[in-house]
């Protein structure tokens, strides 16, 4: 049975993006802004996007963060999640550190590659003490071992996988907790009124919804972005003279 879901995406029954509700509740803790990765430090560039007159009001705003989730970071880290999850499944440790290799190669500026190093770190090390799980041990002393920091969207996949949660709620809530992140930001640094950042995150729903879909078709030889004012605020943050924000 076919049905429409929102923002008219075609759904079925068994459906990629359906959840079982203790895998729902999980990511909603993983992914709110009290867990404690640190979200709220970075603003991936926004910081500077504000100062140098990129973004100036709401629209602005949500056409930046939509531009991130659809061909910056977001892409490249829904598709990183993706494989590590179908990584971990398989029991597949060599492309499982393959995936962090690229996930940590592909960032395009210092302070982006410490925003997804910090966090991705943080969120093992929360799993582990909160929500152990069979198996997480071993991956993680496998991560550590190569040398290299395990990017965010991996240790989200990673954990994700080891909790049987299904791929599509993990990228759409990786998405939205993204986006709702650099939104709050943006509201703070503009600054917006309370019901202008709610404003600017509904619209987002769309977005959110087909970059997870796109993600879920999307080969893995597709991987990239094609965001490069982002990584220009990046940079530009880095020698920024106030700043409120890691990055």
């Amino acid at each position: 049975m076919t049905m429409t879901g929102p923002w008219g995406i075609p759904m079925t029954r068994t459906d990629a993006f359906s959840c079982p509700e203790d895998g729902l509740f999980r990511l909603m803790a993983w992914l709110s802004p009290s867990f404690p990765v640190g979200a709220f430090t970075w603003s991936h560039g926004v910081e500077y996007a504000v100062e140098g007159g990129q973004v100036t009001d709401r629209a602005s705003l949500t056409a930046w963060v939509s531009w991130i989730l659809e061909a910056g970071a977001g892409r490249v880290d829904a598709d990183l999640l993706r494989e590590a999850m179908t990584a971990v499944r398989a029991d597949d440790l060599e492309r499982l550190l393959l995936v962090a290799e690229e996930g940590d190669a592909l960032r395009g500026t210092h302070e982006m590659a410490q925003e997804s190093a910090a966090q991705g770190e943080a969120f093992l090390r929360a799993i582990g003490d909160c929500w152990p799980v069979p198996g997480l041990e071993r991956w993680r002393a496998a991560l550590k071992g190569v040398g290299r920091p395990c990017p965010y969207p991996v240790a989200v996949g990673l954990a994700s996988a080891l909790h049987g949660i299904p791929v599509g709620p993990v990228l759409s809530a990786f998405l939205h907790a993204m986006g709702a992140n650099l939104i709050s930001a943006g509201v703070r640094l503009v600054p917006l009124g309370q019901t202008d950042g709610q404003r600017a995150l509904a619209s987002l729903g769309p977005v959110v919804a087909r970059a997870a879909r796109a993600s879920l078709e999307r080969p893995w030889e597709d991987l990239g972005a094609a965001a490069p004012m982002v990584d220009w605020t990046s940079i530009r943050h880095e020698t920024q003279y106030t700043r409120l924000f890691r990055s």
